[in-house]
C-alpha cells in the first residue's frame, strides 16, 4: 500500500500531475478507482489512523496533531500511545501475517508488530527509538544515513525547502526499497509525507487556478518532479515484487489552493466573545494569543487556527477562570455557531461556513475534544489564530508561507494483477470503511 499524503483525485485520476505519474497511472487505469471521502477534520492526524482502524476521530479521541486538556491553555502532542484501537497491521499480525509499516502518522513511539515498523514525521528526531525491532534502526542507517522524518516547509527560502524535500524523499525511498526487497512481509504499508510538504510549499507555482498563481522556472517543476521520482522508483520496485502482489494507492485527504487566512480570534474579539486585558495594546501583527493577554472574567470563547478552527468555551467549573455558567452552555454554542456561519468574505461574498459540535459528527466522543469544530468557506480559507492584524483577511497563512489547504476527497485505487476485481471507477468510499475493504482483499 502506497500512501501519498494529500494527493487529490485531480492529480491521480484527471491528469493534473505535470506528467509525473506515468507508471502508477497505468496501474490505476487497469484497476479500481474510488473517491475517498476523508474524515472530520480532514487532516493527516487523525485521517490515516481513521483509515487503518476503521474508527472515527471521535472514537479514537484524536482531533488533530495537538490537543488541549480541559482547564489548560497550552497544548500537548498526540502519539501512538493514544491509539487504543487495533490497526490493520495489528489484526493482520494476529492472523499470522508478516507486516511492514513505514511512515504512518502517528506511529511514534514504535510499537510491537509481527514484522517491522519505522515511525513517521511526528518522530522528534533520529536520536530517538523509531524502529521495531530496535536493531532495525542501525541496519537502516548503515545503508542510508540518519533517517529524515520531516522538513521545515513553511519558509520563504524555497531553494532550501526544495533541497530538503528531495533529500528527505530519497532517504525514504532508499529505506523502503531496502525493507521491501530484503525483508519478509505479506502486508506493507508505506506513507510518504513528502507529497504533502511539496503541496503546501509549492502549490501556487503548480496549480494555474491558484488565486496567487506564479510561474517560476524552478519552483513550478518541484511538485511534478516529486511525482515523477516516486513513479520511477515505484516502477523499479514493483518489478522486484511477486507478480501476484496487489497494489493499493491511497491518500488521507485532498488538497486545493488557499485563498487566504481569516483571523478567527480577532473576529471573536470584535463580536464580544473574547476580551483582551486593557494592557494588551500595540500588539504586533502575528502575535500569539497568550493566556496572560486575555481578560478571562469577560471572555466567552477563544480559538485555535489551523486548517480548521477549534473553538473553546470558557466554561465555569471546567476552565480555571471560567465565565460561562453551565446552564448557558448550550445556548452559547448555538449562538456562536450561528454567528460563525454568518461570516462573509473580504468583499461581502457569502461563505460556506460550517460549525459543528463533536457530538454532531461522531457516534462517540472520547479524549479532549473542542467545543466547536469550524470550517471556513468549505476549507478554502484557513483560520488564523494570531492577533494584532489590521484586517481579518490575510492573503497568506499567518504561520509562514503555505500555498494549500486540505480538501474532502482523496484517492483509493487498487490494482490486482490476477484480475479478480472489477475494473473502472467504483464511486465513493468513506475513509472509515477503507480498513474493512483492505481486509477483504487480504483475506479473500
Amino acid at each position: 500500500m502506497l500512501g501519498l499524503d494529500s494527493l487529490p483525485p485531480s492529480v491521480l485520476y484527471e491528469g493534473m500531475d505535470g506528467g509525473g505519474f506515468t507508471y502508477i497511472r497505468q496501474l490505476v487505469e487497469e484497476g479500481q478507482k474510488w473517491l475517498m471521502r476523508t474524515c472530520h477534520p480532514p487532516i493527516t492526524v487523525p485521517a490515516w489512523m481513521v483509515m487503518f482502524t476503521g474508527k472515527t476521530p471521535g472514537e479514537l479521541g484524536i482531533y488533530g496533531f495537538r490537543h488541549r486538556r480541559p482547564g489548560e491553555f497550552d497544548y500537548y502532542i498526540v502519539n501512538s500511545s493514544f491509539i487504543k484501537t487495533p490497526t490493520l497491521w495489528d489484526d493482520a499480525g494476529k492472523k499470522g501475517l508478516k507486516v511492514g509499516v513505514y511512515g504512518v502518522p502517528p506511529t511514534y513511539p514504535p510499537r510491537l508488530v509481527h514484522g517491522f515498523m519505522v515511525t513517521d514525521f511526528t518522530t522528534p528526531g533520529p536520536d530517538k527509538p523509531y524502529t521495531f525491532p530496535p536493531w532495525l534502526r542501525r541496519e537502516l542507517e548503515s545503508r542510508t544515513g540518519p533517517t529524515v522524518f520531516d522538513i521545515v516547509y513553511r519558509s520563504h527560502d524555497k531553494d532550501r525547502v526544495a533541497r530538503d524535500l528531495f533529500h528527505m524523499l530519497e532517504n525514504h525511498l532508499r529505506q523502503v526499497e531496502y525493507l521491501a526487497t530484503r525483508k519478509q512481509w505479506d502486508l506493507f504499508v508505506y506513507v510518504e509525507i513528502s507529497v504533502d510538504r511539496a503541496h503546501h510549499a509549492f502549490w501556487k507555482y503548480f496549480d494555474k487556478n491558484h488565486p496567487r498563481y506564479e510561474y517560476h522556472p524552478m519552483y513550478s517543476s518541484v511538485i511534478p518532479r516529486v511525482y515523477k521520482r516516486i513513479d520511477e522508483w515505484f516502477e523499479k520496485l514493483h518489478r522486484k515484487l511477486p507478480k501476484d502482489t496487489i497494489i493499493i494507492v491511497a491518500s488521507d485527504h485532498g488538497v486545493k489552493p488557499m485563498k487566504g487566512a481569516f483571523t478567527i480570534n480577532q473576529w471573536l474579539i470584535e463580536q464580544g466573545y473574547l476580551k483582551l486585558k486593557d494592557s494588551a495594546t500595540g500588539l504586533k501583527p502575528g502575535t500569539d494569543l497568550r493566556r496572560d493577554l486575555i481578560d478571562w472574567e469577560h471572555t466567552i470563547a477563544w480559538a485555535w487556527g489551523g486548517y480548521y478552527s477549534r473553538v473553546f468555551i470558557n466554561l465555569k467549573g471546567r476552565e480555571k477562570q471560567g465565565a460561562v455558567d453551565p446552564k448557558h452552555y448550550e445556548e452559547t454554542l448555538r449562538q456562536l455557531k450561528r454567528d460563525l456561519e454568518r461570516i462573509r468574505g473580504p468583499n461581502g461574498e457569502k461563505w460556506d461556513n460550517k460549525a459543528y459540535t463533536p457530538q454532531e459528527l461522531y457516534p462517540e466522543v472520547r479524549g479532549d475534544a473542542p467545543d466547536l469544530m469550524v470550517y471556513l468557506d468549505d476549507l478554502w480559507w484557513r483560520p488564523a489564530g494570531t492577533i494584532g492584524w489590521q484586517t481579518n483577511y490575510l492573503p497568506e497563512n499567518d504561520r509562514g508561507p503555505d500555498d494549500a489547504v486540505h480538501d474532502w476527497l482523496g484517492v483509493l485505487a487498487v490494482y490486482d494483477p490476477e484480475g479478480t476485481l472489477p475494473r473502472g471507477f467504483m464511486g465513493e468510499i468513506r475513509v472509515e470503511k477503507v480498513k474493512e475493504f483492505i481486509e477483504q482483499l487480504i483475506y479473500q
